[in-house]
């Protein structure tokens, strides 16, 4: 019998989107990590532009044995594809043996394909394969060939169940004959299968999704149209697999937005993670700070797509002021981040955002006890799409009916409320297109922002004084995005204008400060050699302040109420307007020799702040050392610099026109090391020297008329920080996801020509996080989070009689040294429950996320009688279940 080989060509499951972009390919990707905590799931999920196409296809040799034996086999591989469309891996899955391996790895790896597109750019990626080995009978001559017989075609769209979105590359056959004609859908989901007529067995098969079975009749010269609605495997964890994107940044955190979605204790919302990470240290409760290997709050910036926003959470503590839905990655730099960033001595926060849904109309909905939000996203046109947010709180509405009543008879108010937007058009190449002579070119405008106002109204009973605060925060930003690529050359612009509020009342005081803010970025990335990458750009921003008060005049006469009241006096507006100019120019180098990648960067800026002129320089440097597949070392030098506050070079006494940037160098080394498919372990030590900080009270100066000049503030501070921070990691299987952070760390301060270093207010020396969620069966999955850490430092109350002072007709406490105590330490149970309904066009979730599920009484704060005799403590949030619901599709 004559040996023939009848393989099946497609089986093509497009399934891992390697994205082995170089950072010559896409910016944004240049800087993707150097430690990288990736807790990958949801993560920035490329769209699938265009998929490959078998064009030259080589048949393999039949084994000889085999044939004689009459054997047949079908032989599983994973095909590397890279952005070329040659075939540069290939590799078993389940070997067969009897020849039939080597011959189709050896047809195989001449095939050449069109090349894929994620993003409208050309990219590698990784498919399955089947070759199916046939032995077929003699042809049999005949004088002439036999009418063709009837067709019938089935035609279609294949969609997700649950949220209708588009399955590309899904492969589409009746029955399981592997010489049965099959189709491949496309980045729509769509396929046209011509097959015999009579009944087919539909069979879809798609990567992360169920095998998908069906029956259908189908009649001779009819086409028959089906929409088919596939199962995915596991809803509410979506794994990408990628290429390994440049590492640079010794400690770079990425985390993704699905995934972030379901830890205990941050009610769904993703930027509320960070504070389960190595290097941040725990803020108290309402406060929303991130302090970041023990530097203060204000000296680490966040940014969303690369403009930074004053605050990242709602009233402080509350949730993040962007719509978990709109979240592509956040990217978390504890120190050492590139030369990208300025202006901050800590650490960075950026947040990606996440262009909208290109294939049809998504969106969900989602209500609890805290408040109530909206997503959508859609293409409106061919190339262009549109995604809008918003939400609000109504605690407001249902905190008065929870608080407890004041049995003295008196009056507490507290009345919180937020809201917040997100407006994002995305225009570019149209899907699918090649890219022409003269590049591409994408972008994007966003609008977004923010409003949070607090109320606290406290009169009568038993208070010694009646309390009246109002707070509030608000801001807004639009900015643009325009990125072209041409081969190895990335530019990306990015326009941005802003607004920022922030008021505060307290009595008879009330303080505002806005800014008008207007700035752009210019990111260039050239790759020169294979192994030699340049990256540079400029960075300007441009600050109209205005500072507007009313305060007591502190002459004249004053009224005295009874001890322990605000004096009586006359008020007075104070007016204050400060222009800044702020402009950096940065480069950096890959250089990359064997396993070692070494990247020289410099940043310099100018800025005029106040009609002061002042210039910085930030040399820095990375290295990553990778001797195996599995292994890695690295380590950072730098320095880092960060202007002083506008008002605060106010001539004397309100300031001092000599400040200059707060300056800081930071070093790291570190080891990563893969233990097993899933699991990873990153541990990183730190110093970092922090010098010519802004402290209060300043130098007093004599004058050459022999006056003298006290400044209120002066560049005389001092700090260092020092520790280990390890990350036990389970990347995300099937069913669990999780990690295991500890942070070992000493943060200390003094002033120059002062004493010994003394422990800083936001020093925590243990701070230990566990993770873990858990898909269980039914849909449903059960998360825990566990923390430690130590008590913060305080200062003592040394009570030994009443200090009353006349003038200011107040009391004032005695204290022992500075920082010498602790606040006992905190330790926290979280669990969060959630059972999801998966529906044809739609999904359903119900949750419950409860906080502090022992009732641990933990101290957040304390404050003095009127007299400072004694000690309160402001306890923690007790036991709090919140429930929610959310639909999507």
């Amino acid at each position: 019998m004559p040996v023939t080989v009848a393989p099946t060509r497609s089986a093509l499951w497009l399934l891992l989107a390697v994205l082995s972009l170089s950072s010559a390919q896409a910016w944004a990707q240049a800087y993707e990590g150097a430690r990288r905590e990736e807790v990958d799931a949801g993560v920035h999920t490329p769209v699938l532009t265009k998929a490959p196409e078998l064009v030259h296809f080589v048949e393999a040799a039949y084994p000889a044995e085999a044939a004689a034996a009459s054997k047949t086999a079908s032989v599983e591989m994973l095909i590397t594809i890279d952005e070329k469309g040659q075939v540069s891996d290939a590799q078993v899955t389940k070997p067969v043996g009897d020849g039939f391996d080597e011959a189709a790895l050896a047809a195989v790896r001449q095939f050449q394909f069109s090349p894929a597109e994620v993003d409208g750019a050309p990219a590698p990626i990784q498919i399955q394969y089947v070759y199916n080995f046939v032995l077929q009978p003699p042809k049999v001559e005949e004088s002439a060939p036999p009418p063709p017989p009837p067709q019938a075609t089935l035609t279609g769209q294949l969609l997700a169940r649950g949220s209708r979105s588009r399955v590309g590359g899904a492969t589409v056959r009746c029955g399981d004959d592997p010489e049965a004609p099959e189709a491949l859908s496309d980045q729509e989901g769509r396929f046209t299968l011509k097959v015999t007529p009579g009944t087919c067995d539909v069979r879809v098969v798609a990567n992360d999704f169920h095998l998908f079975t069906t029956k259908e009749e189908l009649a001779p010269n009819e086409t028959t149209e089906v929409i088919f609605y596939l199962l995915p495997k596991a809803p509410g964890y979506e794994t990408v697999v990628r290429g390994a994107r440049e590492k640079k940044e010794v400690v770079r955190r990425t985390l993704e937005r699905q995934e972030l979605q379901k830890v205990p204790g941050t009610f769904g919302d993703p930027i509320r993670v960070l504070q389960n990470l190595p290097g941040v240290a725990r803020a108290p409760f309402i406060s929303g700070q991130l302090i970041v290997r023990g530097a203060a709050p204000d000296q680490t910036l966040t940014f969303f797509d690369g403009v930074e926003v004053p605050l990242l959470y709602h009233l402080g503590g509350g949730p993040s002021v962007l719509n978990a839905e709109f979240i592509d990655r956040v990217d978390f730099f504890p120190g050492g981040f590139g030369s990208r960033y300025g202006r901050a001595v800590g650490g960075a926060v950026d947040v990606a955002t996440r262009k909208g849904a290109s294939d049809t109309l998504h969106g969900s909905v989602k209500v609890d006890l805290l408040d109530s939000g909206f997503f959508v996203e859609a293409p409106v046109a061919d190339g262009i799409s549109i995604a809008g947010a918003a939400r609000r709180s109504y605690v407001d509405v249902l905190l008065p009916l929870v608080l407890p009543e004041d049995p003295e008879g008196g009056t507490l108010l507290v009345l919180p409320r937020y809201w917040d937007y997100q407006v994002r058009m995305d225009f570019g190449a149209k899907r699918g297109s090649e890219p022409g002579p003269g590049g591409r070119s994408t972008g994007y405008v966003m609008a977004f922002g923010s409003d949070d106002l607090l109320n606290v109204v406290a009169s009568g009973g038993g208070r010694n004084r009646d309390v009246s605060v109002d707070a509030r925060t608000l801001f807004h930003r639009l900015k643009g995005d325009w990125t072209y690529r041409l081969g190895g050359f990335t530019s990306v612009f990015t326009p941005y204008a802003g607004y920022d509020l922030a008021s505060l009342g307290f009595g008879v005081t009330k303080l505002d400060a806005s800014v008008w803010s207007l700035g752009a970025r210019e990111d260039i990335a050239l790759e020169l050699l294979p192994w030699l990458t340049a990256r540079t750009g400029a960075d300007v921003r441009f600050e109209h302040l205005v500072g507007e008060g009313q305060l007591p005049v502190l002459e004249g006469i004053q009224y005295a109420p009874f001890p322990g009241a605000e004096p009586k006096a006359e008020l007075q507006t104070i007016k204050r307007v400060a222009n800044t100019f702020d402009g950096a120019l940065y480069t950096e180098l890959d250089l990359k020799v064997g396993p070692v990648t070494l990247t020289p960067g410099l940043r310099a800026t100018y800025a005029r702040i106040y009609g002061q002129d002042r210039f910085t320089y930030d040399p820095r440097l990375w290295v990553r050392v990778q001797p195996a597949e599995k292994t890695s070392f690295k380590g950072s030098l730098g320095l880092y610099s960060q202007p002083p506050e506008a008002f605060n070079l106010e001539p004397a006494p309100l300031g001092n026109p000599a400040l200059t940037h707060e300056r800081s160098f930071q070093s790291s080394l570190g080891v990563e090391q893969q233990l097993t498919d899933a699991i990873t372990v990153d541990v990183t030590g730190y110093f970092n020297r922090r010098y010519e900080l802004v402290v209060s009270p300043g130098d007093t100066v004599r004058n050459e008329d022999g006056t003298l000049t006290r400044f209120p503030y002066s560049n005389r501070g001092l700090g260092r920080a020092y520790g280990v921070e390890v990350m036990v990691k389970h990347a995300v299987t099937r069913d669990f996801f999780g990690w295991l952070a500890y942070t070992l760390n000493r943060s200390e301060q003094r002033r120059v020509g002062g004493n010994d270093y003394r422990l800083t207010t936001w020093d925590q020396t243990h701070i230990l996080t566990a993770v873990a969620s858990y898909r269980l069966p039914y849909g449903m999955e059960l998360g825990a989070r566990m923390r430690y850490v130590t008590g913060r430092p305080t200062t003592p109350l040394q009570h030994t009689f009443d200090r009353y002072d006349a003038d200011r007709n107040r009391f004032s406490g005695t204290y022992g040294e500075a920082n010498s105590i602790r606040f006992q330490p905190f330790h926290q149970l979280d669990l969060r429950l959630e059972k999801s309904w998966l529906f044809q066009s739609w999904t359903l979730s119900a949750y419950v996320d409860v906080q502090n599920v022992y009732n641990a009484s933990n101290v957040e704060a304390t404050f003095y009688d009127y007299r400072y005799r004694e000690v309160f403590e402001v306890p923690g949030i007790p036991i709090l279940p919140v429930i929610g619901v959310k639909g999507s599709f």
